[in-house]
C-alpha cells in the first residue's frame, strides 16, 4: 500500500473517530437535564401523584446522517469536487444520482436538487407562466415559505380557508376561484402531511382553467390513491430540510412528468451554456430549446455534499415512515383515551392510503379559552415538552404574521381552527418510552389546567 493510500485511510479513520465522539457529546447536551418536577397536589380524582411527568429528551432531535452518507460527504470532500457540474459524466454527479433515485420513489420522469424547497416552490411558479401580479391561491394554513414564495416568483397570494382538519377547505376554494377568475395559479399545501380531497381540488382548478401545484415539503412518503402525493398538480416541490424525513440542512428537489417545466428549472436553477448534458432526469438538449440564453440563472443548485447525505436516507424511509406511523398510533389511542373530552385529533382523507406521521396535531375544543390555553402551553414547557399553538401570535404558520403577503378578506374559519390548534413534533431518535412522558405530560398538563379552573 502507497503512503498516498495509507494516509487516506488515516484520515478517514480519524474522521469517523471524531463523527463518534461528537454524535455522542450531542446527544448528550441535546437532551435536558432528567429532573423531578414536585406539584401541589390536587384532588384525586385528577392525579394521585404527587410528582409530574416530564420529558428528557430534546423536541427539536434531527434524524442523524447515516455512516454511509457521512463517508460519502467525507469522500466528496477528501476531492473537493463539491459543485454539481465538476464531473466527466452526469452519472458521476451524486446530485444526479440523488436526483434520479427520488424520482423513482416518488414515481415521477424528471426531477431536478435544488438548494432550498423554498426555491422549488417559487421555480414551480416561474416554470408554468406566473406574471408579475398574477394571482395565486393557496392555503390560509401553511408555512411562511409558501406566501414567501409566491412573493418571489412576482404573485399576488389570494388565500382559502382550512377546515379543522388542517386540509383546505374545497367550498372556499370554489368561491376565491368564482370571484378572482383572473387567478392563474393553485398552489396546494400538505401541511404537516394532510392531503386534502385532491381530486375535488383538480377538478375544480380543471373547471377554472388554473394551474395546479402541490408543496410537498411535508408529505414525502405519502400517498394518494396509492400514488405518491404531487400527481395530481403539473408539478410538486419537496423538502430536506433538518426537520422533514429526508435531511441535509437545507435542500429540496422540484419534481414533474413536465418536460418544458423540468427543463427550465435546470437553467433557472443554475444549467448555463450546455450544462444539462451534466444532469439525467431532465428533457434532451433539444428540450431546453433557446432557455439557456432567454432565462436568467439564479444559482439554486443543489451540492454534492447535501445530495451525498441524503441518499442513504432514501434507502431507509419506508422503514422509518413505518416506526413513526406505529408511534403515532400508539400515542394517538392514549390521547383518545385520556383526554378525548378535551382534545380531536384530525381525520385523515379518505384517500389518502399511507400517511407520514412524523408529528403530532390536536385541537383543544372549545371549553378552552385562550388564557387556559396559554396555561395548558406553559405547563407542557414547564415539564419539558414544547407544545407549539399554530394560531400564537409570533408562530410562521399563522396567517396573520404574513405582514409581506397579508390576507385580503376575512378568514374566519381558519383563524377559528389555529387559535386552538397544537403540535407537537416526534422525533423518530427518542426511544418509545418518551412517548409515554409525552402523552403523560399533554395528559397532565391538560387536567392541570382544567382543574385551576374549576372544571375537573
Amino acid at each position: 500500500m502507497d503512503d498516498s493510500n495509507k494516509g487516506s485511510m488515516f484520515s478517514r479513520a480519524f474522521v469517523l473517530t471524531i463523527l463518534c465522539s461528537v454524535a455522542t457529546a450531542s446527544q448528550a447536551l441535546l437532551t435536558n437535564p432528567v429532573r423531578e418536577v414536585a406539584v401541589k397536589p390536587w384532588t384525586a380524582k385528577v392525579s394521585s401523584k404527587k410528582v409530574r411527568s416530564y420529558v428528557t429528551k430534546d423536541i427539536k432531535l434531527p434524524d442523524p446522517i447515516p455512516e454511509e452518507g457521512q463517508l460519502a460527504a467525507l469522500e466528496i470532500m477528501q476531492t473537493g469536487r463539491l459543485y454539481r457540474y465538476n464531473v466527466a459524466k452526469a452519472e458521476d454527479s451524486a446530485v444526479s444520482k440523488c436526483e434520479m433515485e427520488i424520482a423513482a420513489y416518488t414515481g415521477h420522469k424528471y426531477c431536478v436538487g435544488l438548494n432550498s424547497c423554498g426555491s422549488a416552490l417559487m421555480l414551480l411558479l416561474k416554470t408554468t407562466g406566473l406574471k408579475p401580479g398574477d394571482k395565486v391561491i393557496s392555503n390560509a394554513f401553511t408555512f411562511g415559505a409558501v406566501p414567501s414564495a409566491i412573493e418571489h416568483a412576482g404573485g399576488k397570494a389570494v388565500y382559502v380557508e382550512s377546515t379543522m382538519d388542517m386540509v383546505i377547505d374545497l367550498e372556499d376554494l370554489e368561491k376565491k376561484l368564482n370571484d378572482n377568475p383572473d387567478c392563474t395559479h393553485v398552489l396546494i399545501s400538505h401541511m404537516r402531511g394532510k392531503v386534502a380531497d385532491m381530486q375535488g381540488v383538480k377538478d375544480l382548478c380543471d373547471k377554472h382553467g388554473a394551474t395546479l401545484l402541490e408543496d410537498c415539503a411535508h408529505s414525502l412518503g405519502v400517498r394518494y390513491k396509492d400514488h405518491h402525493s404531487g400527481h395530481m398538480g403539473v408539478a410538486c416541490a419537496i423538502s430536506s430540510q433538518s426537520y422533514k424525513v429526508i435531511n441535509s440542512g437545507e435542500g429540496g428537489f422540484l419534481l414533474t412528468d413536465d418536460p418544458d417545466i423540468a427543463a427550465k428549472t435546470a437553467v433557472y436553477a443554475g444549467a448555463y451554456e450546455s450544462l444539462s448534458s451534466k444532469h439525467v432526469t431532465v428533457p434532451n438538449k433539444e428540450g431546453f430549446k433557446d432557455y439557456p440564453v432567454t432565462i436568467p440563472n439564479y444559482s439554486l443548485r443543489m451540492s454534492n455534499l447535501a445530495a451525498s447525505v441524503i441518499r442513504p436516507q432514501i434507502k431507509t424511509l419506508d422503514r422509518r415512515i413505518a416506526k413513526y406511523n406505529a408511534r403515532y398510533g400508539r400515542l394517538q389511542k392514549v390521547l383518545e383515551r385520556r383526554a378525548g373530552d378535551h382534545l380531536t385529533i384530525p381525520k385523515l382523507t379518505p384517500e389518502v392510503s399511507v400517511m407520514v406521521h412524523d408529528s403530532m396535531q390536536f385541537n383543544l375544543n372549545k371549553k378552552f379559552t385562550p388564557e387556559m390555553i396559554e396555561q395548558f402551553l406553559k405547563e407542557c414547557n414547564d415539564h419539558g415538552l414544547p407544545v407549539e399553538l399554530f394560531g400564537h401570535r409570533s408562530n410562521a404558520r399563522n396567517f396573520v404574521n404574513w405582514g409581506f403577503a397579508p390576507a385580503d378578506c376575512p378568514l374566519p374559519k381558519t383563524a377559528a381552527m389555529l387559535e386552538r390548534a397544537c403540535d407537537v413534533r416526534m422525533p423518530l431518535m427518542w426511544e418509545d418510552k418518551d412517548f409515554d412522558d409525552m402523552a403523560d405530560v399533554i395528559v397532565e398538563s391538560l387536567e392541570k389546567v382544567l382543574h385551576d379552573a374549576g372544571m375537573l
